[in-house]
């Protein structure tokens, strides 16, 4: 496949792989819909574990995220099956995105960093997040200084 650039030469594409991730949270569980929706979406290669979503160390998602190559896109069938929360989400779309790779959701057709409108809500979702943090942050200094007036002592307790 080739495109032709502003300067009229051709050059070729890098191929482009579709990636699937899927993800149940307990042995209860099965990956079979998932992976049915993500080979009918267009998967050549589909990353899948049995873990919950509240663990870091999810070695299927760091295998797909190491495997990545600029042009791929990695689908999920919904968001809730690739990140714990909003700010997890946003650390692996920017993952993805710094790899020149794309992320799209079948269940939730906004959120496709392929497109221009998929990465511009994305990035609202950011500042959300971003201001979201700031918000905990001074809440919890509030917190501390109130405690503190109230005479709380913080820290472990003095062994003598």
């Amino acid at each position: 496949m080739r495109d032709q650039t502003d300067t009229g030469t051709t050059e070729p594409i890098p191929s482009r792989l579709l990636l699937g991730y899927a993800r149940v949270s307990t042995d209860d569980q099965d990956l079979t819909n998932q992976r049915a929706e993500l080979h009918e979406a267009g998967c050549t290669k589909i990353f899948s574990e049995k873990i919950t979503g509240t663990r870091r160390d999810r070695p299927e998602l760091a295998r797909m995220l190491d495997h990545l190559r600029p042009g791929d896109i990695v689908t999920v069938t919904r968001l809730d099956r690739l990140a714990r929360s909003t700010r997890d989400l946003l650390d692996i779309a920017e993952h993805i995105q710094s790899g020149g790779a794309g992320l799209r959701s079948l269940a939730e057709p906004w959120a496709d960093t392929t497109t221009p409108a998929g990465r511009m809500v994305m990035t609202v979702f950011a500042g959300i997040a971003e201001f979201e943090r700031s918000l905990i942050v001074e809440r919890t200094r509030s917190g501390r200084v109130a405690a503190k007036a109230r005479g709380v002592k913080f820290g472990p307790r003095p062994t003598l």
